[in-house]
């Protein structure tokens, strides 16, 4: 058996399931860790130490999946993530922030805008790695319970390992959208009407 990226695995993983945009359970680490170890799991690049905010007015997508996987830091800590895969993706009022405590300094915060006009931000094969999200969602023909490496509605390779839960649809749509991640991934992003800004002090999307 094969994973997503063609590499072999030698072993299987059976994670709870989780309700809709829900978190993976940290019970899920240590297993993870094994399948990390045995080529079944990988990030595609080691994440920082800090979490970053994401909000917007709306977001509209097509093509849709979500399945539970693991990010690594340069230490080589294993964060369980929920991986939300979008085809295309349109968002308006984006909002992404992060905080910085830096020594003698403080905290610094850094802030971005984009897609407040007429515009909004443009995705394409987009993938967060998160561990919240929340807001108000719809779905069309959305599937619950299906098999994370069978998955066919995402990107090309939005697929999990076998036997973990997962879920897709044809579209979402989620309106008050806050969400927190380690990661983000696209093939494209276009960041329309962009403002970034640092500052002293927490400042934070939500």
């Amino acid at each position: 058996m094969k994973d997503a990226h063609g590499r072999p695995v030698t072993g299987r993983i059976s994670w709870r399931k989780f309700a809709v945009l829900s978190v993976p359970a940290l019970a899920g680490t240590a297993a993870l860790g094994i399948a990390l170890a045995n080529g079944a799991l990988a990030a595609s690049f080691a994440v920082s130490g800090q979490q970053f905010k994401v909000s917007a007015d709306s977001l509209t997508g097509d093509g849709f999946a979500q399945y539970g996987s693991v990010d690594t830091n340069a230490r080589g800590d294993l964060l369980p993530v929920a991986v939300t895969a979008i085809k295309t993706a349109q968002l308006n009022n984006l909002c992404q922030s992060v905080v910085t405590h830096l020594p003698v300094v403080g905290d610094i915060s850094l802030n971005l805008h984009a897609g407040t006009g007429s515009k909004p931000v443009e995705a394409r094969d987009l993938f967060v790695d998160a561990t919240q999200l929340s807001g108000n969602a719809s779905f069309n023909n959305i599937e619950i319970g299906r098999d994370a490496s069978t998955l066919d509605k995402g990107p090309a390779s939005a697929q999990g390992m076998q036997d973990l839960f997962a879920q897709q649809a044809d579209d979402v749509r989620i309106s008050n959208l806050h969400q927190t991640a380690w990661a983000t991934n696209a093939g494209t992003f276009k960041l329309s009407g962009l403002s970034m800004k640092i500052s002293k002090g927490t400042k934070e999307c939500f």
